[in-house]
């Protein structure tokens, strides 16, 4: 079955927990500037940023993607540790670039430079990356 990118506008109890169980397996870097999982979970909701990837009525991976005019930022991607290595954050980077070209918009994917697997991923995509710190 495939990798569904969704919104994450009216998520059910089980999105919830799903998306707990995604970033609780975030490392501190990724988390930033946030406190935690559940401060980063909750600004992407109030924010109306936060996307996901669904695989089987469960989500898999989840970031945040601010879409302005001309630019979309695409950020904290995390996919859970027991999926990665499977094509959940490719999928998620793939279909953030597709929508945000329909939209006439760039993509660039906000990246620690210290990420190389990271890198390298977007890079293959031909993404713009915006290194952090």
């Amino acid at each position: 079955m495939p990798v569904y990118f969704e919104s994450a506008e009216h998520p059910s109890a089980q999105d919830l927990a799903d998306l707990e169980k995604i970033y609780a397996d975030a490392p501190q870097w990724l988390l930033a500037p946030y406190a935690n999982a559940a401060a980063l979970i909750e600004h992407g909701l109030a924010h109306n940023t936060l996307v996901t990837a669904r695989f089987n009525s469960r989500l898999l991976g989840a970031a945040l993607l601010n879409k302005h005019a001309d630019t979309w930022t695409l950020s904290h991607l995390c996919v859970r540790a027991l999926t990665r290595k499977r094509g959940v954050a490719r999928r998620v980077l793939e279909e953030a670039l597709r929508l945000a070209h329909e939209a006439q918009a760039s993509l660039h994917v906000a990246i620690p430079k210290d990420q190389t697997e990271l890198l390298q991923l977007a890079t293959n995509k031909s993404l713009s990356i915006v290194s952090i710190d």
